[in-house]
């Protein structure tokens, strides 16, 4: 039993209602979380990203990703990094430290739906959104508030990062760092 320091009164708060997945499209948007995290096996190291929906009827609906970073499956980690690149580009902030350099500038995140179904486990899963890819806010980012279909195929690989000139703590990459 826990006391609500007083009395809640529900008729004065309108109840949560369940959000509906958005429709798939592309959504001007944010990052305004990050946050490197140990893999579930513990042997590895992803990014935990969270996205803000800056414009259109889904304004201020969050949008999560993350990207596996550190891993023994070299393919997971290249997936990973290249989509860090093109969220990088996208934002024009291709020397990164620290992921909060990346935090609040706006870009376009591609989002789907994946359809309801057994996952891999054989889990149910309601239907959900995925981001697709990510790209620049140029002028077109206008046109993008409003949902519009997403391109089928993988997410756009964007070209590798110039090797790092420097050494030192300074130019360990953030998924690197702490392992």
């Amino acid at each position: 039993m826990a006391s609500l320091n007083g009395t809640f009164d529900a008729t004065e708060v309108a109840p949560a209602v369940p959000l509906e997945v958005m429709p798939p499209g592309k959504y001007l948007a944010h990052l305004i979380e990050s946050e490197m995290l140990p893999t579930k096996a513990g042997d590895g190291q992803l990014l935990k990203l969270v996205f803000e929906v800056l414009e259109g009827p889904s304004v201020r609906r969050k949008i999560f990703d993350q990207l596996n970073l550190v891993n023994r499956n070299e393919q997971t980690v290249e997936i990973a990094q290249r989509t860090l690149s093109a969220i990088c580009h996208a934002v024009g902030q291709v020397h990164v430290s620290d992921s909060e350099q990346l935090h609040f500038k706006p870009l376009i995140v591609t989002l789907k739906v994946e359809p309801a179904g057994n996952d891999k486990y054989g889990v149910y899963r309601e239907a959900r959104n995925k981001v697709a890819g990510y790209s620049a806010a140029n002028a077109g980012a206008a046109t993008a508030t409003a949902p519009r279909p997403a391109t089928p195929g993988p997410r756009p690989a964007a070209a590798a990062p110039p090797p790092a000139a420097r050494t030192g703590a300074a130019a360990t990459p953030p998924w690197r760092r702490n392992a």
